[in-house]
């Protein structure tokens, strides 16, 4: 029987919710109240959002590691992703801490990614501090969403002990956190004595055999790849000799040449450390997520990290467009199979298939956000690449082909229920809830295929004039539903090469909706519009006035062009049908068909 006892100053704490929650600002305010920063030092905002994407979208992609100090204890906090598309990061931090902090708005209430994070909690048996934020909101009903919370863990086949979690009311923006509503908070002391209270010390055996999990990977320019990940038992030092248990059930002898702890923002370097601890080491040049660093004379394996599979493809190619290798640095096959390798090292819900093309990649994630993320990171790093409209994954069972469920939970004014539900009927929606709270707004859940989904959002949008909230959550396995119709529209396709002109594009918008602009460069089968009409339309956007000597009454006319559509990254990924690509560079986001030519498409199709 090992010989496991708590380690008193030690707490390992995930904050866990849905996305737009708050907990990237919850972290900032517990990060200056224990005292990192000093008083006149700038910091930026949601400091723990590092990547510029993360910034630029306020979401949070990457889950982080921080520490901070409260009296005699040290608190490691993960920041954790709240968009379920992002599910990976989640699920691998949880295996680093024993228990985490429910953040919930107090206005929202629990939403798809509250659930999703939550079950995965309740089943590590992690306890749970709830946390209503933004308790200064006017639309704030915090007592119901406590119920809502209640109801979700009983839901979720909770035990009386997780039922029995804490409660706290927290405005993270002001850093204030209170038990009792009736009694504002001054400052975030209470959350860290909860956390102190609540959240157990790491049961450790410093004597047994050294056992880390690894549970993240990163980089650093000066001392090579970092493996991080807690230590399960023993104690390991820098330098020493280790042994690598690979996730084939191999052993490889290895050595930590540099080990660091979390303090604060910044990794600090130390000579050991012991059970219970969250550290980074150097000297493992090809160590992957899910692998264990043990002791060289009796290496044992913890069981690798259990993931859930994807549920969208995508085929990701060398770009092969008429304007290839014009803004790109990294636009070979070579090129893109080592970054999307790399990819896969820390990105657990990533999966990478070679295809019968050496040039094309089949590329596996949980959802198209991910997906996106993953190709606008690229284009950053300066990768040019096409690719296909997103997927889903099917499998077999019994004979019977079955394909990804989701439950897309919805909010929208009560004006827009009728047209939400017609669209998604026809996408194979089926409506299994619907609360109205009377004030103008309803919350509708569907179940609906994966597929269904594909496309939609942009569609949503449009709808709702900009108003509905839609979140969606992958809610299991369903048989083939069958044909769901995609794009009801064509597209306008470029007929020939050269700069659009605005007498072109002028003739044209009455066709439809326009995604070019004057003096944009086009090729041969490239998309530049939307048809109005079901059709592809072969279109000429680059005609010019033909200038003679002889007037006309309306030669002096201002032509107007109306607006043209910029369409984003995802935007681009939903419009697509099968027979069409996104060309990706680090300037510019294009649409084509498979084919360019246009006698050759008709080929193609069949």
């Amino acid at each position: 029987m090992p010989n496991r006892s708590p380690r008193p100053d030690l707490r390992n704490v995930a904050i866990i919710a849905h996305v737009d929650h708050g907990k990237t600002t919850l972290v900032d305010a517990m990060l200056h109240q224990s005292g990192l920063f000093r008083e006149n030092e700038a910091v930026n905002e949601r400091v723990m959002d590092s990547m510029d994407l993360e910034r630029e979208r306020g979401i949070t992609i990457m889950a982080k590691n921080t520490a901070v100090r409260f009296g005699d204890y040290k608190i490691n906090i993960l920041d954790t992703p709240g968009h379920a598309d992002f599910g990976g990061e989640v699920e691998r931090v949880l295996s680093m801490v024993d228990g985490v902090l429910l953040l919930v708005d107090s206005s929202e209430g629990p939403l798809p990614q509250t659930r999703y994070v939550l079950s995965k909690a309740l089943g590590l048996s992690l306890p749970v501090i709830l946390v209503i934020n933004k308790i200064d909101r006017q639309d704030a009903r915090c007592e119901e969403v406590v119920c809502e919370a209640y109801d979700l863990f009983i839901d979720l086949d909770a035990t009386e002990e997780q039922i029995d979690f804490p409660t706290l009311y927290t405005n993270a923006r002001a850093g204030t956190a209170t038990h009792d509503l009736n009694e504002p908070g001054t400052d975030l002391r209470v959350l860290f004595e909860e956390i102190v209270k609540t959240i157990p010390p790491p049961m450790v055996d410093a004597e047994a055999p050294l056992q880390i999990l690894i549970s993240n990977i990163d980089y650093n320019e000066y001392v090579g790849r970092l493996a991080i990940g807690r230590i399960v038992a023993g104690t390991v030092t820098a330098p020493s000799d280790v042994t690598l248990c690979r996730r084939d059930g191999t052993f490889v002898k290895g050595r930590t040449t540099m080990l660091y702890a979390y303090e604060g923002l910044e990794r600090a370097q130390v000579p050991s450390a012991s059970a219970g601890e969250i550290v980074a080491m150097t000297g493992f040049a090809d160590v992957e997520i899910g692998e264990t660093i043990s002791s060289v004379d009796d290496p044992v394996a913890l069981p690798p990290l259990a993931i859930d599979e994807p549920t969208i493809a995508m085929m990701f190619g060398v770009n092969t467009s008429p304007f290839a290798g014009k803004d790109g640095q990294h636009v070979t096959s070579r090129k893109i199979r080592d970054r999307l390798a790399r990819e896969v090292l820390g990105n657990v819900a990533i999966r990478i298939d070679e295809t019968d093309s050496p040039d094309t990649f089949k590329v596996s994630g949980r959802g198209e956000l991910q997906l996106a993320i993953l190709i606008e990171m690229m284009r950053r790093e300066g990768f040019e690449v096409q690719v296909s409209k997103p997927e889903v994954i099917t499998r077999e069972v019994d004979g019977t082909t079955e394909e990804p469920l989701e439950m897309a939970i919805i909010d929208v004014p009560e004006t827009f229920i009728g047209v939400v539900t017609e669209s998604l009927g026809r996408r194979k929606g089926k409506m299994v809830k619907m609360v109205n709270h009377g004030k103008g707004r309803a919350r509708l859940e569907f179940e609906i295929p994966s597929r269904g989904l594909i496309g939609f959002r942009s569609e949503f949008m449009t709808n709702t004039k900009g108003t509905g909230l839609i979140n969606t959550l992958f809610h299991g396995w369903t048989p083939w539903q069958g044909p769901i119709p995609s794009r009801l529209t064509g597209a306008l396709v470029a007929d020939r090469p050269g700069p659009a002109t605005t007498y072109a594009l002028f003739n044209l918008q009455e066709r439809g909706d326009l995604f070019a602009k004057p003096g944009t460069q086009v090729y041969e089968g490239m998309v530049v519009g939307e048809n109005s009409r079901d059709a592809d339309l072969d279109v000429n956007v680059v005609r010019e006035k033909k200038l003679t000597n002889m007037r006309a009454s309306s030669a002096d006319d201002a032509m107007r062009l109306v607006p043209y559509r910029e369409l984003s990254l995802e935007q681009a990924l939903e419009f697509i049908r099968e027979d069409e690509l996104v060309e990706v560079t680090p300037k510019s986001i294009r649409m084509r068909k498979r084919v360019l030519a246009s006698n050759m498409r008709p080929k193609w199709k069949q």
